[in-house]
């Protein structure tokens, strides 16, 4: 009787010490699933703050890019009413020369994206919870690719357009760096040269208000998902 009972004894604290290694190993799993969890919602935050900082600044670049456009078109068409219409010699050349600055140079497409391609490389795109938002991120930078793609197309339908006009027409006089170069000449001998190689002007900025007005469209439309991208993040963050 007395063994049996001792047996029993054995056996209960046996299965104590199972149970209370049992419950050690249960609240050890979840104290690292815990850790693994917090470790994950920090690096969606680190992720989710950083696509935020991209975005604020692509969103003022692109605003940069579009005033930088407008100015451009407004140069076109200064230069069309000048070569179009009886205009002096010292007012044609000046929108010449406004063209040759603001509107032949070749729309960029630069933008923040050194956080969207470590999620992609790393793979952690997943650490991202919420579905929707991680779809939106994706789409919004493949809009970034596509209008990349369509302004460097537009870029390589002008160039040679634009490298042949512009010895032809030797308009390289007109860019302050190089123009000490050229020998002196008038107004009047500048504006006279313009004016007969005038079809060639009107055709070169036609060509150049395409790519600069599409390009604008282009920027004017990824500012707006971009503003609407720049919400949802912040949302998510809790930060409105």
């Amino acid at each position: 009787m007395l063994n049996e009972n001792k047996t029993s004894k054995y056996i209960l604290y046996a299965l104590g010490e199972v149970f209370l290694v049992v419950i050690g190993i249960l609240i050890a799993l979840q104290l690292n699933t815990w850790k693994e969890e917090k470790k994950l919602a920090d690096l969606e935050t680190t992720y989710l703050k950083r696509l935020l900082s991209d975005n604020k600044q692509d969103l003022k670049s692109f605003s940069e890019y579009i005033s930088g456009f407008d100015q451009g078109l407004k140069s076109i068409e200064a230069l069309s009413s000048a070569l179009n219409n009886p205009t002096k010699d010292s007012v044609l050349v000046q929108t010449v020369m406004d063209y040759y600055d603001y509107a032949t140079g070749f729309p960029l497409f630069s933008t923040s994206k050194s956080t969207f391609e470590d999620l992609s490389s790393t793979g952690n795109l997943s650490v991202i919870k919420n579905s929707q938002l991680r779809d939106k991120i994706v789409k919004h930078y493949g809009e970034h690719e596509y209008n990349r793609e369509r302004i460097r197309l537009s870029t390589e339908w002008v160039l040679p357009l634009d490298d042949s006009f512009t010895l032809k027409n030797h308009l390289m006089r007109f860019d302050s760096s190089v123009a000490f170069l050229y020998p002196n000449a008038s107004y009047k001998a500048i504006a006279n040269e313009v004016r007969q190689n005038k079809l060639d002007y009107i055709d070169n900025s036609a060509a150049h208000y395409w790519v600069n007005s599409d390009a604008m469209d282009r920027f004017k439309e990824l500012k707006g998902l971009t503003s609407i991208l720049i919400k949802d993040l912040e949302k998510e963050l809790g930060l409105n």
